[in-house]
């Protein structure tokens, strides 16, 4: 019977590296992914001398916005593997100074807090084009943002109560 825990513990310990192909998937996708900013800034750098100030700074946030998801992705590729799958050997050139600090508590703040910085670029957006969209669109979007926004501060609250140091005994009564 003891073998036979060992080998599913096994397989199941085995499993992680799985996610290998997921984090490979997320690096194809980003090599896509700049493609698809390259073009966005060919199209700005080739425009800039013709656009008008509103419409710069929209691109502008634009190719931000793509930098942020990027980034995002990284995050979550590194940090997950890292936490899921194994250590990164230290010898690596130009090592992330986080690599290897983020657990899965920290990685939902940051991808939350990315998420909120992503919604507020697109809603700065929005309202720099307001003429585009009906009132009732740009409740919705405010809506949505300020959902995303409270669920990063719920998650960063839930990490810190989990985070709080618990009592022991030899501590005596808590007050």
């Amino acid at each position: 019977m003891k073998r036979l825990e060992l080998a599913v513990e096994s397989i199941i310990l085995a499993s992680r590296w799985l996610l290998v192909v997921f984090y490979m998937g997320l690096g194809l996708a980003l090599a896509v992914y700049a493609v698809s900013f390259a073009k966005k800034l060919y199209e700005f750098i080739t425009k800039v001398f013709v656009l008008e100030d509103t419409e710069t700074i929209l691109k502008m946030l634009g190719l931000i916005d793509a930098a942020l998801v990027a980034s995002l992705v990284v995050m979550v590729i590194i940090s997950g593997y890292e936490n899921f799958v194994g250590r990164f050997d230290s010898e690596h050139e130009g090592e992330v100074h986080w690599l290897g600090t983020i657990d899965v508590g920290s990685l939902k703040i940051k991808v939350a807090s990315t998420i909120v910085a992503i919604s507020s670029i697109h809603l700065l957006q929005v309202f720099l084009n307001a003429a585009s969209y009906t009132s009732v669109q740009l409740m919705w979007l405010t809506i949505m943002h300020m959902a995303f926004v409270l669920s990063a501060l719920l998650l960063a609250y839930i990490d810190k109560l989990s985070g709080k140091k618990k009592p022991s005994p030899e501590d005596g009564p808590q007050i």
